[in-house]
């Protein structure tokens, strides 16, 4: 068994969990208007025959990210690997629901509300930040789903001090004025010369701007769900749920850090393991915390490797 009789008594105390909720496991007992529904993107071979002995890829971004970030990497981990990838907008992401709720908790529920209704019983895991501490929420809360997982530069114990420079991002992104009506092109470069106060990155200013969108009226807005993320972020999003201790998830996993993060640590490999007691930890050269984007060759070789032996 993955989770032991004193570590689910425990979870029943805590999070008022019912076992129906999962498949074969369990989840958090949420209301199901609490659960949102989710825009994803499939990426599987239509010309050849698919390996249906391999569970499905499912890959979930950061925070302010979106499965349109993950496009390219989806697309290289299925002609690598043959598996099924399934790409997901977190809530109060993308083009998926909003909602005034934004826990892992939360947002583990949604996953498995997607799952049952492609009616997936098996799958792997991946994510990125805020997608990583998703991913091994579900991994704890429903073991039995969780083929593999894999986590890339974020720790469930530990939490970087770079982290809550975002909540001075939500506040330049929410001052963020642009005029309805102009070209796109133009409302870009606008905003980019606004977030140039708050940061100097131009690939973080790059990342924040791919959430401008235009309306029908023709006005321009952000399609993340600013407010929410902000209400949410330091009690639910900076931080790892503390009620999940004494719970593990006992499959094969594999956290993936930069060299130049702070996000995770060779050094807390010893507490995730509390957690994840096969948990192994590779670090990519001159990455930072954007492996995926800044190694995308060497990350797709580690994830496809891993993927292969597991």
């Amino acid at each position: 068994m993955f989770i032991t009789r004193i570590g689910r008594q425990k979870l029943f105390r805590s999070l008022n969990i019912i076992h129906k909720t999962c498949p074969r496991y369990f989840s958090s007992k949420l209301p199901s208007s609490d659960t949102v529904e989710l825009a994803y993107a499939s990426y599987e071979s239509t010309a050849d025959p698919e390996d249906n002995s391999q569970p499905p890829l499912v890959i979930l971004h950061g925070l302010l990210g979106s499965k349109n970030n993950w496009n390219s990497m989806s697309k290289a981990i299925h002609r690598t690997t043959g598996r099924k990838v399934i790409s997901i907008d977190a809530r109060n992401h993308g083009d998926s629901q909003h909602s005034s709720h934004h826990t892992y908790v939360h947002m583990a529920n949604d996953i498995m509300k997607l799952l049952k209704k492609l009616e997936l019983s098996k799958v792997s895991l991946l994510g990125h930040s805020m997608g990583g501490r998703t991913a091994m929420v579900l991994s704890l809360l429903c073991s039995d789903l969780v083929s593999s997982l894999i986590v890339v530069d974020i720790s469930p114990v530990k939490t970087s001090p770079q982290i809550f420079s975002m909540v001075n991002l939500f506040d330049a992104m929410s001052s963020v004025d642009i005029r309805p009506g102009i070209a796109m092109s133009k409302a870009r470069r606008l905003a980019d010369e606004q977030l140039k106060n708050i940061t100097p990155d131009v690939n973080l200013r790059n990342f924040l701007i791919t959430n401008l969108v235009q309306t029908n009226t023709g006005a321009y807005t952000w399609r993340v769900n600013l407010p929410a993320l902000k209400d949410n972020f330091q009690n639910h999003i900076s931080c790892f749920p503390s009620n999940l201790k004494g719970l593990q998830y006992c499959g094969p996993t594999l956290f993936i850090g930069g060299s130049l993060s702070d996000y995770i640590r060779k050094n807390d490999l010893k507490e995730i393991q509390e957690f994840f007691p096969m948990a192994n930890m590779v670090f990519v050269e001159g990455a930072g915390h954007w492996v995926h984007s800044q190694k995308p060759e060497k990350f797709l070789k580690i994830v496809c490797q891993f993927l292969a032996e597991k």
